[in-house]
C-alpha cells in the first residue's frame, strides 16, 4: 500500500502539473484535443466533446496536446483559436501554467500538513553534535568539541527548537571559511565558548568537521489558527525553494561528480514509500517537495521542456517571428527522446539499486 500510495502523489501532481496547461488554455479560448497522464501507447482513453483524455503506458510525465498539427483535425489553420495563432503573451500563459499550478499545490499542501499535522522541531534549544568526522582532522574536534556537545549560538545568533537551525548552522560555516566563529557550547548543564575556523572543504566550503541532529525528541507542534499556518507555509516553501534551486545550480556546476545523485521515478516511488511506511503524514511535504522540483526542473531552458518552448517564444519576441518549424521540431524531438532515454536508464538504474532486487540476486 506504501508503493501504491508514492505512486499516486506522482501521479496526482503530474495531473497538477498538465491541468495548469489546459485551464489556461480553455480559460483563453484555446482549442485542444488531447490530456494525457503518461506517454506511449494509450491504456485508458475517454474522449469528451473536444478533448480526449488519456492515461498510457509510461508514466514519465504528461502532456496536453494542441490540434495544431494534427492531420486529422477538422479545424481551419486560420482558426484565431489554435494555440499557434495566438499572441505571444497568451501561449506564454499556457506553457508555464504547469509550473505556476505546481507551485501554488506545493504552497497549499503545506499549509494543509502544516495547519493538521503540525510543525516539526526539537524538544530542546540548540544543534546537537552527534558525531565528530571520521578519519579526518577535525576543527571541531581541536578546540574540545565532543560527541554529544549542544551547539546554542555562534556569535549572537542562538538557535532555537527548529529543525532549519541546523541549516542555518551549516550555512554559516559554509560560509565562513578562513573566519573566527565564536561558538557557544552546552556540555552537561554546562556553557561555555569556543574558538573555530572553518577550513575549506573539496568543495571549496568552510569545515569544521562535525555532524549535525535536533536536540532532544523531534516532535509536531500545532500551529494557532490558519492565519499562522499560512505564513509558516510560506516559509517553509520559500525555504525548500531555495534549497531547491541551489540544489539544480550545484547540479549543473558539477555535473561529472552529481550526476549520480539523479533520481528517477523509481527512486522517488521508493523514498516515497518509505515515508509513507514510517509515517504517512508526512506524504504531504513529500508531495510538496516534489512538485517544487518538478516546476523548477520544468522551467529549465531545455528543449521538451516547458522552459524550453518559453525559450522559443522568447527568441520569436525578439526576432518579431518564429524560428522555422523545421528547427522548433528537431530540436524539440531530439529532446524529447533524450528525455525519454534517461527516463528509461534512471528506472533501470533505480530498480537495480532497490533492495529487494539485489537481494534477489544475491
Amino acid at each position: 500500500m506504501s508503493v501504491l500510495a508514492a505512486i499516486a502523489v506522482l501521479a496526482v501532481l503530474i495531473v497538477v502539473h498538465e491541468l495548469g496547461h489546459f485551464i489556461a488554455a480553455r480559460s483563453q479560448g484555446i482549442h485542444v484535443n488531447r490530456f494525457s497522464l503518461g506517454f506511449g501507447p494509450i491504456l485508458l482513453k475517454y474522449q469528451g466533446t473536444e478533448t480526449e483524455y488519456a492515461v498510457r503506458a509510461f508514466p514519465l510525465g504528461g502532456f496536453v496536446g494542441f490540434p495544431d498539427d494534427d492531420p486529422d483535425s477538422t479545424i481551419p489553420p486560420d482558426d484565431p483559436n489554435l494555440l499557434r495563432n495566438r499572441p505571444v503573451v497568451d501561449r506564454a500563459i499556457v506553457i508555464s501554467a504547469g509550473v505556476i499550478a505546481n507551485l501554488i499545490f506545493a504552497y497549499l499542501l503545506l499549509v494543509t500538513h502544516i495547519g493538521f499535522v503540525g510543525i516539526p522541531q526539537a524538544s530542546q534549544p540548540g544543534v546537537l553534535v552527534p558525531q565528530l568526522a571520521a578519519n579526518v582532522s577535525s576543527v571541531a574536534a581541536d578546540a574540545g568539541i565532543k560527541p554529544g556537545d549542544v551547539i546554542l549560538a555562534v556569535g549572537d545568533r542562538q538557535f532555537g527548537t527548529s529543525l532549519q537551525e541546523m541549516e542555518a548552522l551549516s550555512e554559516i560555516i559554509k560560509t565562513s571559511p578562513g573566519k573566527p566563529l565564536e561558538l557557544t557550547v552546552e556540555r552537561a548543564d554546562k556553557t561555555f565558548n569556543v574558538e573555530v575556523v572553518p577550513q575549506l572543504n573539496s568543495k571549496k566550503q568552510g569545515s569544521i568537521g562535525i555532524g549535525l541532529a535536533p536536540n532532544g525528541k523531534v516532535e509536531r507542534k500545532k500551529v494557532d489558527g490558519i492565519l499562522t499556518a499560512f505564513s509558516a507555509a510560506a516559509t517553509e516553501f520559500q525555504r525548500i525553494v531555495v534549497l531547491t534551486v541551489n540544489g539544480f545550480g550545484q547540479l549543473i556546476g558539477n555535473f561529472g561528480e552529481t550526476a549520480s545523485q539523479i533520481s528517477g521515478p523509481v527512486a522517488i516511488v521508493d523514498f516515497g514509500a518509505k515515508i509513507a511506511r514510517s509515517d504517512a503524514a508526512n506524504l504531504l511535504q513529500f508531495a510538496a517537495l516534489i512538485s517544487i522540483n518538478l516546476a523548477i526542473l520544468n522551467i529549465l531552458p531545455l528543449p521538451a521542456l516547458d522552459g524550453g518552448q518559453l525559450a522559443f517564444l522568447l527568441v520569436e519576441g525578439v526576432r518579431g517571428k518564429p524560428l522555422p518549424i523545421h528547427i522548433q521540431d528537431g530540436v524539440m524531438q531530439t529532446g524529447l527522446m533524450l528525455l525519454l532515454g534517461l527516463g528509461i536508464f534512471l528506472i533501470v538504474r533505480d530498480t537495480a539499486n532497490l533492495e529487494w532486487v539485489q537481494r534477489l540476486f544475491q
